[in-house]
């Protein structure tokens, strides 16, 4: 495809580091709408990789990254209006998932976000939702991935219920029917584990209850192209995956299994994809199941289409917290103020970004949520929670650059703040503008937004108020005084006057 394919409309790009499988999807945006114009894709089984300490073999790796470089030079002298990279359960689980996303960033200088299993659900059925009837029938969505399986029940385009379990067809695959042995008992062994997996879950499924149940991704695609070979239509059902389980069942390796549909890169994981599958029907009485094209790949382009159009779901997740652990909504949207009047007259000059506005911004609301549990110690309470929580829209190093603004909001400044990853400390930044907008914010009965200005210099933040105003506010002053001695310890200058 040339550049002259997509009629000048402007390229978006989502990448999905699979346990399985890497792919790519392109696509242009038209009059608010994603086409795709390519689609391209590699069996990597990141998760084969993943050895008994939990690190990436580096012939994992190294698959992984050829991988990437096909679709680097597919995207070299194209221009792209936006690209969107997520890992799933493999980087998840990979102690050093940190050194892949170093080398794949000399490949793809893209930020790799690292997204939670019910972060992948959440796309995964925003993916699935866009490519069916846009009724209001409530649908279970199920999505059996390399190392894990994302089950979801929504209505149109808003998901009701998010889980991501910890099986999938790659894992399962070396679990169960390792060195490419087949048999019944394997087979069982294989299905009786995902049931148990699905034990937890079931009864809230089956409570909330569906009308419809969609499959997607590479398992339940196989289950479909299978079954349509062989002339049994587009419908999976209970009867159909018996049969295929019979007609598996002939065979005593993986790597002589024949269907017709069957692709040679899927023959070694059917087994498996085909157990979890037969336990996700047993499990919740489904009856039928059709197959979607749209997965996760696709739920990131809308996805990052809706933040283009202020629909971001972020903004949703950060009022929900603030609603879950009784966040005072006036202080909250003051402090948030302050902290983005401070930051629109230093973002120049320290190199800050939108995108670090938008941080900044949701960490000025949250950052009394640990409130909820105890007024001792509240900003570890809250970084606490926000680590450990399950933020809807947010990549895993954001939540985690979100729990380290709330923890660095007041009293000493954590050493993993100052010694953070980006190398030009704008971790560290946020945390100075968040603490001064908290102070600022101390002061009551004026607009004191307007009795202020900053400036910034290299490690150096001075605070002007006008002549003679700090005198008559001595308590802000002793606030200021106190502030300034912390920064110092972390090497910043703080100049109030």
């Amino acid at each position: 495809m040339g550049q002259s394919e997509t009629d000048g409309q402007p390229l978006v790009a989502a990448i999905d580091l699979g346990s399985n499988s890497f792919h790519m999807i392109v696509a242009r945006v038209d009059q608010g709408e994603i086409r795709p114009v390519e689609r391209l894709g590699e069996k990597v089984q990141l998760a084969a990789g993943l050895a008994k300490d939990g690190n990436l073999s580096e012939a994992a790796m190294e698959r992984g990254l050829n991988c990437l470089a096909q679709f680097a030079q597919y995207m070299k002298g194209r221009t792209f209006q936006a690209i969107r990279i997520v890992g799933t359960n493999a980087l998840r689980k990979a102690r050093n998932s940190d050194e892949f996303v170093r080398r794949a960033a000399r490949i793809l200088p893209y930020p790799i976000e690292i997204i939670a299993g019910r972060e992948e659900a959440r796309l995964i059925y925003l993916g699935v939702a866009q490519t069916q009837a846009d009724d209001n029938d409530r649908r279970l969505v199920v999505d059996i991935g390399g190392g894990s399986t994302e089950l979801i029940v929504g209505e149109r385009f808003e998901p009701k219920l998010l889980e991501s379990l910890h099986m999938g067809c790659v894992t399962f695959n070396d679990r169960f029917f390792s060195g490419g042995h087949l048999s019944a008992e394997r087979f069982q062994s294989a299905y009786y584990a995902a049931r148990l997996e699905l034990l937890n879950i079931e009864k809230a499924y089956r409570e909330l209850s569906w009308e419809d149940a969609v499959g997607s991704s590479g398992s339940i695609r196989t289950v479909s192209c299978i079954l349509q070979a062989m002339g049994e239509g587009d419908v999976i059902t209970r009867e159909l995956l018996d049969k295929l389980k019979n007609d598996l069942l002939v065979f005593n390796r993986t790597d002589r299994i024949r269907f017709p549909g069957l692709k040679p890169e899927r023959q070694t994981i059917f087994p498996a994809g085909l157990a979890i599958l037969t336990a996700c029907f047993d499990a919740f009485d489904i009856e039928q199941m059709q197959y979607s094209d749209g997965a996760l790949r696709e739920g990131v382009l809308y996805d990052m289409l809706g933040r283009d159009r202020h629909e971001d779901v972020r903004g949703r997740t950060i009022s929900a917290l603030m609603k879950r652990y009784h966040v005072d909504q006036t202080n909250a949207e003051a402090v948030r103020q302050h902290a983005l009047y401070c930051f629109d007259q230093v973002a120049d000059e320290w190199g800050l970004s939108q995108s670090e506005r938008e941080l900044l911004s949701w960490a000025a609301q949250v950052c009394e949520i640990g409130l909820d549990i105890s007024h001792s110690q509240y900003h570890r309470h809250g970084a606490y929670l926000i680590h450990h929580s399950d933020l809807m829209g947010f990549s895993k190093a954001q939540q985690h650059k979100l729990a380290l603004l709330v923890r660095g909001h007041r009293r000493t400044i954590p050493r993993s703040l100052i010694d953070s990853d980006d190398e030009e400390g704008r971790l560290l930044k946020l945390t100075i503008l968040l603490r001064i907008a908290i102070v600022l914010n101390h002061i009551r009965g004026t607009d004191n937004r307007f009795t202020f200005s900053l400036e910034a210099g290299d490690k150096k933040l001075s605070v002007s108020f006008p002549r003679k105003w700090l005198k008559q506010h001595p308590l802000t002053a002793a606030d200021f005084e106190r502030e300034r001695i912390e920064q110092i310890r972390v090497g910043y200058w703080l100049v109030v006057d």
